[in-house]
């Protein structure tokens, strides 16, 4: 079962992939899908959608776990991010693709056992999971990987 997670900005989105087979993790890609700066977000839109779909058609992932808006006080970024998850929901259903929506915090537990473990602990526990030589970057990428081992593990 290969899951694919999502992390949803405009300007960089991070992906991972993920093979579970019998319980045992493999992962097969990670990274982020940039947009160009400084373009007007229905441009930043289109290219995103256009990564995302060459992502899907190269992998067709069995699930797509999108991690879920969290947002304190710049309500412009909260709908350019919301429109870039829009994006992403709707190309995925479009191919009748599963989705999973996931918070920061749960994804924090599943990985570390601590809702309240900063970036480097997360990153450094994914390191350990998937016995990597160093720490996955950027932080988008990371979270990511954290995301769908965590859908793996509880499915």
């Amino acid at each position: 079962m290969i899951i694919l997670w999502i992390d949803p900005w405009t300007t960089t989105t991070g992906f991972a992939f993920i093979d579970k087979i019998n319980n045992q993790f493999k992962l097969l890609d990670y990274g982020i899908l940039s947009t160009t700066p400084k373009i007007h977000i229905d441009d930043k839109l289109l290219e995103l959608w256009s990564d995302f779909k060459f992502l899907l058609d190269k992998y067709n992932p069995d699930v797509v776990a999108i991690e879920k808006l969290f947002f304190q006080n710049n309500s412009k970024t909260a709908i350019d991010v919301a429109q870039a998850r829009w994006v992403i929901v709707y190309e995925s259903k479009k191919l009748n693709k599963k989705i999973e929506h996931y918070t920061p915090l749960q994804v924090k537990k599943a990985i570390t056992w601590s809702g309240k473990a900063n970036k480097i602990q997360l990153q450094n526990a994914i390191k350990i999971l998937f016995g990597l030589d160093s720490i996955i970057k950027p932080d988008d990428a990371a979270d990511a990987v954290g995301l769908a081992y965590m859908w793996g593990l509880n499915n």
